[in-house]
């Protein structure tokens, strides 16, 4: 006699809002929303301390630790930044800027931190403010109606959970759950890049002040980043056009070691390093948007909804700031729907604002005559302040510096203008550097050893 035993799935449990997410912006709009009372879930399909790479924090992100009353526990597992160092190979001297430079002389400085730490902070927080945390809970599935959402998910162990939410917020990051749901992501096609990364140890540092400045190597192919951490590594990666990944015909590790040796100061810096655990990291298709950001019953926050250039750090700040903004979305759909779609308008708004005034930079940055903006760097009509400023992440502020910012557009249009030939041969260059050849790597950060 055969006797068969099925499980049934349990019941939907409820809550008011389902973030899926446990990183910077998932974590932070969760503590929020369980201050004010509400029943909030956060799910995460990892485990913290789990690896994600962006260590670099901008002086405008401190504010918002305030706020989530972290702040003493990020300054210890970070290392303190000041600054930026500029090295460009066509030049002989390099450039040291500080963010006291800024029009805001308080944003003085941030740190560089091990994200795996970072995101465990977060995410603790926002368990110890009221949010049921979950780690190993991966979503499998939203399906929204008229009332809210029915969530689907799995654990670690196979089971399989559902919830009731009146509300969802994505932050799955570069998975963008929602985005891909509903087919509203689109690579950008005005820049079109990859990075392949690790992590060195004794690799050198700049003395007193300027051992945690991160600094910028501009190369033939892209720019490296070199970020020192507090626990003695140093982060280093290299952000490159597509048509080189594409040449790669040998072990990722070996591809980045020959990248590192295109570029001498780099080389120098390293002459003396040796890299962690012998693993080189790949992450590929950088820039992306989605056509937009919110619904009746969701919100899109950070990479789940955009993902630009890191050159300028600025990932955490407008995820985590995208957080703080999106509370009241929330809070409109749920105590006063009538006011949700002005909510939801003005938020759509916000999102594109501050990846815009990034991007604009951002674009240009290998450019020539941008290149020259930084490395001789000047101050008529306050721009270097300006431009220090944005550095910073001082663009939701109320800081002053939009009308200096459009006069360092404008010279920077001035000065192309001056120098034709090079302006042409450069542009002629970055459409063949961000033409689209296919993936290169996959979408999330894989071990390549």
């Amino acid at each position: 006699m055969t006797s068969t035993s099925t499980t049934e799935p349990s019941p939907p449990q409820t809550c008011d809002v389902f973030v899926i997410g446990g990183g910077p912006a998932g974590a932070t709009i969760a503590a929020l929303l369980a201050r004010q009372g509400r029943q909030v879930v956060l799910a995460e399909k990892a485990h913290h301390p789990r690896f994600h790479i962006g260590e670099s924090l901008l002086p405008a992100n401190v504010a918002l630790f305030d706020k989530l009353g972290v702040r003493e526990e990020v300054e210890k597992i970070g290392m303190a930044k000041w600054g930026v160092e500029f090295v460009s190979p066509d030049h002989e001297h390099r450039v040291q800027l500080e963010f006291a430079e800024g029009w805001d002389k308080s944003l003085t400085h941030a740190w560089q931190v091990r994200r795996s730490d970072l995101d465990e902070i977060l995410f603790r927080r926002a368990a110890a403010d009221g949010a049921q945390a979950i780690e190993g809970c991966r979503v499998r599935d939203v399906a929204f109606d008229t009332d809210g959402a029915t969530v689907r998910a799995t654990l670690d162990d196979g089971a399989e959970r559902s919830w009731r939410a009146r509300f969802v917020v994505d932050c799955s990051g570069r998975d963008t759950f929602l985005a891909n749901k509903f087919k509203a992501k689109q690579k950008n096609p005005r820049h079109n890049s990859s990075a392949l990364f690790g992590h060195f140890r004794n690799a050198e540092r700049g003395e007193g002040k300027l051992e945690g400045n991160i600094t910028i190597f501009w190369f033939q192919h892209g720019w490296f980043w070199y970020i020192p951490l507090a626990d003695g590594t140093t982060s280093i990666g290299a952000v490159c056009w597509p048509y080189y990944l594409k040449s790669r015909t040998k072990p990722v590790k070996d591809f980045f070691a020959e990248t590192i040796a295109l570029c001498p100061a780099l080389v120098e810096r390293l002459k003396d390093a040796e890299l962690v655990d012998d693993a080189v990291y790949a992450t590929g298709n950088y820039s992306y948007t989605s056509t937009h950001c919110s619904g009746e019953r969701y919100l899109m926050l950070g990479d789940a909804f955009t993902f630009i250039d890191p050159v300028f750090s600025s990932g955490v700040y407008l995820a985590m700031h995208s957080a703080f903004e999106g509370v009241a979305v929330v809070t409109a759909t749920l105590d006063q729907p009538a006011k949700a779609p002005a909510a939801r308008r003005a938020f759509e708004k916000y999102m594109r604002f501050g990846p815009r005034e990034f991007s604009w930079f951002i674009f240009r940055v290998t450019n020539p005559t941008m290149r020259e903006f930084f490395m001789y760097p000047q101050n008529p009509l306050r721009v270097k302040e300006a431009l220090m400023g944005l550095l910073a992440g001082d663009i939701h502020g109320k800081t002053p510096l939009w009308i200096s910012l459009r006069a360092l557009k404008g010279f920077y249009f001035v000065a192309c203008a001056l120098h034709p030939r090079r302006s042409w041969n450069a542009w002629r260059r970055r459409r063949r550097n961000v033409r689209d050849l296919g993936a290169l790597v996959g979408e999330n950060v894989v071990d390549a050893k």
